[in-house]
């Protein structure tokens, strides 16, 4: 009886698959591992380091971004979901030169903090006043439940988000 031949296996053991989307307004096209996390596209092949892996999980937020007009821990997202995608970082969001009002209005509320979640709570934000442009008190809360501060509280944050809401208008 004649021994089957052994199949060889890949060198690096990944399989590699290329993925276009865009990215802040630019388009790309990169190839990835399969199983790669969005948040280590982002971050090590792309360059945007606004968004922070934090938990890993999908619990805290540091690592939200806006695929498709809706907000998603980027942790969760693998690059085979992106393909065709449209995906802002907190890199994407300023406009010429200045801070996005969101952003502005955290620095003038306190909504700053450590910047570790600060990238995640402003994308939460804007993915909340673009779909409800006068959210109230308890929208705004919900909006941000995914995302965890751990420095100090959410006074300045609600505030921010308060103040984001009319310096939209």
């Amino acid at each position: 009886m004649e021994r089957s031949k052994a199949i060889p296996v890949e060198e690096t053991g990944s399989v590699k698959e290329t993925v276009s989307f865009t990215l802040n307004q630019k388009q790309v096209a990169i190839e990835v591992d399969a199983t790669a996390r969005l948040t280590d596209i982002i971050r090590n092949q792309l360059n945007q380091t606004g968004t922070k892996l934090s938990c890993g999980i999908g619990r805290c937020g540091a690592c939200s971004v806006i695929i498709d007009s809706k907000l998603v821990n980027s942790c969760l997202v693998m690059a085979y979901q992106i393909d065709g995608s449209t995906i802002s970082t907190i890199e994407g969001i300023w406009e010429e030169e200045s801070l996005h009002p969101i952003q502005q209005a955290f620095l003038e509320e306190g909504g700053f903090q450590c910047g570790y979640c600060t990238p995640g709570m402003i994308l939460a934000t804007k993915a909340l006043l673009d779909q409800e442009p006068d959210p109230t008190d308890e929208q705004i809360k919900t909006a941000l439940s995914g995302n965890l501060c751990r420095c100090t509280g959410y006074g300045g944050i609600i505030r921010a988000v308060k103040k984001a809401r009319i310096m939209l208008k």
